[in-house]
């Protein structure tokens, strides 16, 4: 499940010549790999759209080259089914996914040989750009987008690709929680009902003692808003979001499983103009602090929290 979201000339796409993939010669035009895909799953095409826009800006604050290549590899009308990138909405993009980058090594630097865990991974390309060499890379996701990812993007011995719902629990199989987990959900939990969230969060919290969860949300007004089926520029429609979460309603993911011992939120990191300025303080907006969207992080206790005297 990929659940998980230009006006730029088409040289803007143009990989760089010091950097060729193995696909490129394969999936020039004419013989681009189609991408037929819609409704949620459709959503990783939108984010790959604006953080390839975003990283081939000069003044980038993601470099991605895989994303930028994966474009022209690609045979998908972008501009014309998606919209126009436009610059603001590209940085944000960007600064998410920056974002999920961080807590992402913050978790290697502890636990340099643990498991990434990508649920809905869609097409992102964190790996190669967070790996340091020794971590397992497990990507979960539907059919037909990870048979997308499977012909676009190399994988090596480190990384699995697991067809399933991330909703099943199957995916978890196999996977050793000893040498340290992170679970990450970007863009894929606001797809999700409430209590479908909540009992993943619980099946998680139960298979990886000590593990950790990353995952962002989007506002409840927001959630309610894509309900209208509100169009993006360019025609594109938003798929419903079901689940909303505010800053607030942080507390209540205590309740989900006895062993969460913390639950924090990852600041979005500094980006470029005034509102990459205000991104990584917004919580001290008055009008931001209650209605934006978040990076949440939930760490998983050996022993039960309610145990150790946590709320």
């Amino acid at each position: 499940m990929s659940e998980t979201v230009q006006p730029l000339v088409r040289q803007a796409y143009a990989p760089p010549a010091h950097q060729p993939t193995p696909h490129s010669e394969r999936n020039s035009a004419p013989g681009r790999v189609k991408a037929d895909l819609e409704g949620v799953p459709e959503t990783a095409l939108w984010t790959l759209h604006h953080r390839a826009a975003e990283a081939t800006r000069p003044d980038t604050v993601l470099p991605d080259p895989r994303a930028v290549q994966l474009v022209t590899e690609i045979a998908f009308p972008f501009q014309e089914r998606l919209g126009a990138a436009r610059p603001w909405m590209a940085q944000a993009v960007a600064l998410r996914a920056l974002g999920f980058d961080r807590a992402v090594r913050a978790f290697l630097a502890e636990f340099p040989d643990g498991t990434v865990v990508a649920l809905g991974e869609g097409l992102e390309t964190q790996f190669w750009r967070v790996d340091n060499g020794r971590a397992q890379w497990v990507t979960v996701d539907l059919d037909d987008p990870l048979a997308l990812r499977r012909r676009l993007l190399p994988h090596g011995e480190r990384q699995r690709l697991v067809a399933c719902d991330a909703r099943d629990s199957r995916w978890m199989a196999g996977i050793d929680p000893s040498r340290g987990v992170l679970v990450t959900a970007q863009g894929l939990l606001m797809y999700l009902q409430p209590a479908q969230v909540t009992r993943l969060i619980a099946a998680c919290a139960g298979a990886f003692p000590g593990g950790t969860m990353v995952f962002d949300t989007v506002s409840r007004r927001f959630s309610a808003c894509t309900h209208t089926r509100a169009k993006r520029s360019g025609g594109h429609r938003l798929p419903p979001m079901p689940w909303g979460m505010d800053a607030a309603d942080r507390k209540q993911l205590w309740q989900a499983h006895p062993a969460i011992s913390e639950v924090s939120e990852v600041p979005l990191p500094r980006g470029r103009g005034f509102l990459g300025h205000l991104a990584p303080c917004a919580a001290a907006v008055p009008l931001l602090r209650t209605d934006r969207p978040l990076i949440t992080k939930l760490r998983i206790g050996t022993t039960p929290a309610s145990l150790t005297g946590q709320p």
